[in-house]
């Protein structure tokens, strides 16, 4: 039997899953620095190192994104290790230890970014010992940030709840901190290196909610739609006068 608190996080995941008609449901993201009891730890073997010392379990962090609507489970900084960029915007290594390391520098060398974007990244402040993440719906304590993924009418419906919404490029990892530092509500576009490494659909693209701004984002939600519904109703039935 599920208690009280954990059966509140089932209800807002299925209420934003339902207000927006997700195809995948919301997972939760939570820094901490102390081990969570009862949730293992990701497992999966790292490669060996590149010369610049990168490895993890998962190419990039953003991996752990998919991984997370399968089950929950905790990362440790190490887990993150091959993304010189995840790493630095999820607070794990300073822009000093990551600058130079052959991955930064095959997206310089690319022309697909500068060396002077990287020091105004957002990030997260503190390093933490682990994150946690997983189905919104199994959560049992409150994550820092709720990640959805959103097509196209999803985006017109979210903005349409939270005209504040901000819109961002890439890297596309960097919402997590806007969501968890900034307490906004942030859209990605997507980058092309997550979108490699995680497969997400090019019909998706990604959104981060601080924690404390879901039940308001909810009840926008439900009014939000209810006015498109209306202007749907009206737009169906004045569209048959050309039929």
């Amino acid at each position: 039997m599920q208690d009280e608190t954990t059966r509140n996080y089932a209800e807002l995941a299925g209420e934003l899953d339902e207000l927006l008609g997700l195809s995948v449901s919301p997972i939760g993201i939570t820094f901490s620095d102390d081990e969570p009891e009862g949730i293992a730890r990701f497992e999966g073997a790292m490669p060996p190192p590149t010369e610049d010392g990168r490895t993890g379990r998962v190419p990039a962090g953003c991996v752990f994104w998919v991984r997370a609507t399968e089950r929950t489970f905790a990362t440790v900084p190490e887990d993150h290790g091959n993304c010189s960029v995840g790493s630095l915007t999820h607070g794990l290594k300073p822009l000093a230890d990551v600058a130079t390391n052959s991955d930064v520098a095959a997206l310089v060398q690319s022309g697909w970014v500068s060396p002077e974007v990287f020091p105004h990244i957002p990030v997260v402040k503190d390093r933490a010992n682990f994150i946690v993440y997983g189905p919104l719906a199994e959560a049992r304590t409150a994550p820092d940030v709720v990640f959805i993924r959103l097509n196209g009418k999803q985006q017109m419906m979210l903005h349409a709840a939270w005209p504040a919404l901000r819109f961002e490029g890439k890297p596309q990892c960097h919402i997590i901190p806007i969501a968890k530092e900034e307490g906004e509500i942030a859209v990605s576009v997507g980058c092309m290196l997550s979108r490699v490494r995680t497969g997400i659909s090019n019909n998706e693209v990604t959104c981060a909610i601080p924690w404390t701004l879901l039940p308001d984002l909810i009840e926008n939600l439900r009014m939000s739609r209810s006015a498109d519904l209306n202007v749907a109703i009206y737009a169906a039935e004045d569209s048959k006068r050309f039929l």
